[in-house]
């Protein structure tokens, strides 16, 4: 069966202006344009939205979509399977924030009691789900899936205090970073500051430091764009920045 813009719209749930700006960022190209100018669309592209808006929903950029839907290796019955395999895992998190909550009903009218680790299980593990989720391929591939499953179980095992410490820890590092930065030399105090907190940091979810993997990372955040874009997102070269600025504390700079 064959679609107009229209009616494929329609069909998925979407408006007309997105799918002709998927055609222009080539993303999702028509079969064919009729003799009337009409985008007519087939199975083929029919298929190719669907992948595109699971991505969409799992909450991946339109940039990295379309590296992989127009890779030559795309495999669409794979895709399916690991598509199938994420949302399971969002459902599981959602039943466990829902369950969380309606602990917290019975706890504020008083038929139950609720330790404060319970409170926070949900939204730890939301986090965790979360990393896995954007990076949990790239971490596996970098540290070893032992090394990010003993990661997790420390995040599961975070208390409230070490829950708000970390929280803290991120504020600050974000603040001192931003500071350095105008100073342009990750050398001076104010950067070797930063890049101890983000030793600090990454205490609360590395099961073990060491100088190597630090740096490893700080390079990680430079090489691959989402950890570029969140950095620079209010000033770019933070990303940079910090790497150069780990990379002396940590005594591997080249």
């Amino acid at each position: 069966m064959e679609y107009t813009v229209q009616k494929l719209g329609n069909l998925a749930g979407i408006s007309t202006r997105t799918l002709r700006y998927y055609d222009e960022i080539g993303i999702l190209k028509p079969a064919r344009i009729n003799s009337s100018g009409y985008r007519i669309y087939g199975q083929s592209e029919v298929n190719r939205l669907q992948q595109i808006l699971f991505y969409r929903e799992l909450g991946i950029s339109l940039d990295h979509i379309k590296e992989i839907v127009t890779s030559p290796s795309f495999n669409g019955a794979k895709a399916l399977r690991e598509h199938r395999e994420k949302l399971l895992d969002k459902r599981k998190q959602l039943d466990l924030l829902i369950a969380n909550v309606e602990k917290s009903i019975e706890l504020t009218e008083g038929s139950i009691t609720m330790s404060d680790q319970e409170k926070f299980e949900g939204f730890k593990q939301k986090m965790i789900d979360e990393n896995e989720q954007k990076y949990g391929q790239e971490a596996r591939g970098k540290y070893g899936d032992e090394a990010v499953n003993k990661s997790n179980a420390k995040i599961k095992n975070m208390t409230q205090e070490q829950h708000e410490e970390v929280t803290r820890l991120s504020e600050d590092l974000t603040n001192t970073l931003a500071e350095a930065f105008k100073t342009g030399d990750p050398s001076c105090e104010l950067a070797q500051n930063a890049a101890d907190l983000h030793k600090q940091w990454l205490s609360y979810f590395w099961n073990e430091y060491s100088k190597e993997a630090h740096a490893g990372l700080a390079q990680m955040y430079v090489d691959d764009e989402r950890f570029t874009a969140y950095y620079d997102k209010n000033q770019p070269g933070t990303a940079e920045f910090l790497r150069d600025a780990i990379h002396i504390y940590t005594g591997m700079k080249k």
